[in-house]
């Protein structure tokens, strides 16, 4: 056969690939090998491994431990430094299954559901389960279900004590009384889009009533909702007839009119209730720890007094360039300002959006205050009563990221951190106390891997699993000056590793402005051959409010990752600039310009790794991602269409116009028009590059996401047509955000779609990928 011949027998069957490399057989024993990386099938190959710890009020801690597959859980007292069954396994199995009445798989002693564990008054342990199978109560007796008194189904927000609780009907608040049932009608002028306690913020809007309760449980904190005049969500759904519609309130960046709330104290300590509306005009739908008022633990940016007479709020403008600290009294409902941090981007209460780290102090006169004003996050102790700063408490090229612990009578801060121990990866977690009244920054976890704490109620101790992407974790107990009181487990790799499992690599390279380090994780094949080409595959999310790399924690699977990998790729996650946990620049570094997408640094990571490697061939890169990270593929692909050959977007806000405003308008900015009819938004949207697309681009959607609107997607796939660009698209007719049951499917069309146009394989026909129970 002549080498003309020859080439076309190849391009034929092909097996000629970029770059002349020769692409090698996937068959379905190569998925099978993929699927085995999944975090399914390798979870239940650690041994002792260690997960859920909660502290009870005893000052003992339950936690699971897992081996051969099979957990226990188990309750660790401190005072005799040992561990034993919390309960009877069985015994609570049982109980789950008769109270299911033989709906659903049945519960075995070996693998119970995710438990809320507390500890009833008389030591019994009442258990909730997280997949709503109802609540037990176990003690040396054995575990019967606990009987709940007949009431109606919405979800409700207990008390302190766990005897009531706050729930919404009909657009007003209502309590109930756990043990009896009785209901007592709180509020009464509520009507459509103008009720109290909903919870909706566009992307996400459920049942929960959102409240904070006083320490006494005899107020709540909570607001009435005025979305009368905010843009309506309409989904419609796939079904045989007339179609079934959705729709909701759901505000877009720009719009004239967004939802507000008035905020209000219902005071129960009468014999009737009382309402007191705070005297203020109505806030802004914001927070400053999410794009929702709920983050970390519920609305943290209320906090009440202990004595319940007073109650703190943070306000944030509609832009987030500044918040407000207010003081409101909660029997006459006068409010008072008290300090104003205002910002040329975005303020927010702690590096990254999950929890806040701001504290109200009313006992001392003091308020703990959080900012990035030095370029990093640090905490502030202020005075109560002008607001002025009485001292700076951390200092220094690192950021605190969690406040865990306040001793009012140490006056000790129990925090987490990262970037302060030098020579070690910036984004490890460590443990710090740190002194109210002098600064002092104590390191309580020595170990250089990343470090995950959960603190006693009393924060006489904490429970800490520390780990790396290459090294098991260890679990062990500490006390609140960091000396290990025990080591509880530490896990074992050795069948997990038999199985063919390889660690990820952590790597580093230079940012765009080639001076900045960057970090990043890589995943190469088990069966890696340093003698051969592999191509590349970026897994993408741009933040701004968390970065690509997943965990920096060990983990049995990242995503996918491995498994991709498995199918002849190297597959990388990098966290560029404009992620936070790094400086406030570093996170701001493309404010007002989303569009950025982390991209150049992408590029530049890929440049530096292809020249590092010699086995990664940059000819043939990917990439793909998930929501924001839909976007930015779009983005890559239309941006860098000579660099990035083959991405895949899955439901990306492809246009921030189109999706929720408090997104867009955090990290955007609010909608300018310009005197030549542009915005700050124009040439952000991906359409308007559309005719750029050289590559193979796959985009997905799911029909019913109530988190990005599928027109999102549908605004590309127009602009595509238009500019007569051949595409592939997948329209999922009933999935949400997430795909729920339609991710699997998912998944394999995405190894798919790099087998077959980035490796020039054909992958093995409709392989059937599922979950392993």
């Amino acid at each position: 056969m002549g080498r003309i011949d020859m080439v076309a027998c190849l391009l034929a069957g092909g097996l000629l690939m970029a770059g002349g490399a020769a692409a090698q057989a996937v068959t379905a024993a190569d998925y099978a090998r993929a699927a085995s990386m999944l975090g399914d099938r390798t979870a239940p190959l650690v041994d002792h491994l260690v997960s859920g710890g909660q502290w009870l009020d005893d000052g003992s801690l339950v936690y699971r431990e897992q081996t051969d597959g099979k957990t226990r859980v188990l309750r660790f007292d401190p005072a005799t430094g040992a561990s034993a069954p919390a309960f009877d396994p069985q015994a609570l199995a049982d109980a789950i299954n008769l109270a299911a009445g033989g709906k659903g798989r049945p519960v075995t002693a070996e693998r119970l559901p995710p438990l809320e564990i507390k500890r009833a008054a008389d030591g019994a342990l009442v258990l909730t389960s997280a997949f709503g199978q109802g609540a037990f109560r176990c003690d040396a007796a054995g575990c019967k279900a606990v009987a709940r008194a007949a009431s109606g189904s919405e979800p409700g927000a207990p008390s302190p004590d766990g005897t009531h609780e706050a729930f919404v009907r009909d657009w007003n608040l209502w309590l109930r009384d756990v043990a009896s049932g009785k209901e007592t009608q709180l509020t009464f002028d509520g009507a459509p889009d103008y009720g109290y306690a909903t919870d909706n913020a566009g992307w996400k809007h459920t049942d929960n009533a959102i409240v904070v309760w006083s320490p006494d449980g005899r107020k709540i904190a909570t607001f009435r909702q005025d979305q009368r005049k905010t843009s309506t969500m309409t989904l419609v759904a796939t079904n045989i007839g007339a179609p079934k519609v959705e729709q909701w309130k759901y505000p877009f960046a720009g719009d004239k009119d967004v939802t507000l709330i008035e905020r209000v104290i219902i005071d129960l300590s009468g014999d009737t209730p009382r309402l007191v509306r705070l005297q203020m005009p109505p806030d802004q739908h914001r927070s400053t720890c999410a794009d929702d008022i709920v983050c970390g633990n519920g609305w943290e940016d209320v906090q009440w007094a202990r004595d319940g007479k007073t109650l703190a709020f943070v306000s944030t403008d509609r832009g987030h360039k500044s918040a407000t600290l207010r003081v409101a009294d909660a029997a006459t409902g006068k409010v008072r300002d008290v300090y104003t941090e205002t910002v040329a981007t975005q303020y927010q209460s702690a590096p990254a959006l999950d929890a806040v780290n701001w504290r109200y102090l009313p006992e001392r006169n003091e308020f703990l205050w959080f900012s990035q004003k030095s370029n990093w996050g640090h905490l502030y102790l202020h005075d109560l009563a002008t607001g002025k700063e009485k001292r700076q408490l951390t200092r220094g090229d690192w950021n605190v990221t969690r406040i865990l612990h306040l001793d009012p009578a140490t006056r000790t801060l129990l925090v987490t951190g990262v970037g302060r121990e030098p020579g070690r990866d910036p984004y490890y977690v460590h443990v710090y106390a740190v002194g109210m009244d002098d600064g002092s920054v104590r390191l309580l976890t020595p170990e250089n891997a990343n470090h995950a704490a959960t603190v006693s109620a009393d924060g006489k101790y904490f429970l800490d699993l520390h780990s790396t992407i290459d090294s098991a974790p260890v679990a062990v107990v500490r006390d609140a000056a960091g000396k290990q009181v025990a080591e509880l487990a530490r896990a074992d790799l050795t069948r997990l590793k038999a199985a063919g499992w390889v660690p990820p690599q952590a790597f580093t390279v230079k940012a765009r402005d080639g001076k900045t380090d960057l970090y990043g994780q890589l995943f190469r094949p088990s069966h890696f051959d340093p003698n051969k080409k592999y191509p590349i595959i970026t897994y993408i999310y741009p933040g701004p409010q968390v970065g690509s790399v997943r965990s920096r924690s060990f983990q049995p699977a990242h995503g996918d990752h491995q498994a991709l990998a498995e199918l002849g790729f190297v597959v990388i996650a990098l966290d560029g600039m404009c992620t936070p946990l790094r400086s406030k620049a570093f996170q701001d570094s493309c404010y007002g310009n989303m569009a950025d997408n982390t991209l150049p640094d992408q590029v530049a990571a890929l440049q530096q790794l292809g020249a590092r490697y010699p086995w990664i061939d940059t000819a043939r890169a990917g990439i793909w991602g998930h929501s924001g990270g839909g976007n930015a593929t779009a983005a890559a692909m239309f941006r860098y269409p000579d660099v990035y050959k083959v991405g895949i977007a899955e439901s990306g806000n492809h246009d921030n116009l189109s999706y929720e405003d408090d997104w867009g308008e955090r990290y955007q900015g609010l909608l300018e028009k310009k005197p030549d009819g542009t915005t700050n938004y124009t040439g952000q949207d991906n359409a308007s590059l559309a005719k750029n697309l050289k590559g193979k681009l796959f985009l997905l959607h799911g029909l019913m996401d109530d988190n990005v609107p599928p027109q999102s997607t549908l605004l590309v796939v127009d602009a595509l047509i238009k500019a007569n660009k051949d595409f592939d698209l997948l329209l999922l007719p009933h999935a949400r955000h997430g795909y729920g049951a339609d991710s699997y499917y998912v998944m394999r069309r995405r190894w798919d779609y790099f087998v077959k146009n980035l490796l020039g394989a054909e992958p093995p026909k409709q392989f059937e990928l599922t979950p392993q129970s």
